[in-house]
């Protein structure tokens, strides 16, 4: 929300498609910054995966947003629209989490970032096709994903608590 003070709703001018690379942007840095070890630029692995969370829940306010939609919206609307995305994939979380008796909590964190560009592949593909699939999850069910996946890595990147 505030980047949104700060800049408005810029991202709305953003097709879904480049919603998508801005994920692949950040997915693939933290892929690098795994396998080298060294960043050159100020922002740690836990930054993108923040922005991972940020563009899944725009990728998906895109989603429902219309052609007649205005660019610019205001903080409010946008601030309603972005708790009702997070928390209806936190609620799909909780149960994905029940189902998979918490499998996250083992995986390398690497894993979870190969996992992400898995995603991303795919939103792809999906994106190349309009859209059609022919056994497959749509691409809101994918960012829902790629969004509870940044979120495990943050959990496991986070200092223990006492």
């Amino acid at each position: 929300m505030k980047k949104t003070r700060d800049y408005g709703t810029a991202w709305r001018i953003l097709r879904i498609e480049s919603i998508t690379d801005q994920i692949f942007i950040k997915a693939q840095r933290i892929r690098t910054l795994e396998e080298k070890k060294i960043s050159k630029v100020d922002e740690d692995i836990t930054s993108e995966y923040m922005g991972i969370v940020n563009y899944c829940i725009i990728a998906m306010m895109q989603l429902d947003s219309s052609p007649d939609t205005p660019h610019e919206l205001s903080v409010e609307h946008v601030s309603v629209m972005f708790d009702e995305k997070a928390h209806e994939t936190k609620e799909l979380m909780f149960a994905k989490n029940h189902d998979y008796g918490e499998a996250w909590r083992d995986m390398r964190i690497s894993s979870i970032t190969d996992l992400i560009l898995m995603k991303i592949l795919r939103v792809k593909q999906i994106e190349d096709n309009k859209g059609q699939t022919l056994a497959s999850e749509g691409v809101k069910a994918n960012y829902q994903d790629m969004l509870n996946y940044a979120v495990f890595a943050l959990i496991k990147l986070s200092p223990p608590t006492p």
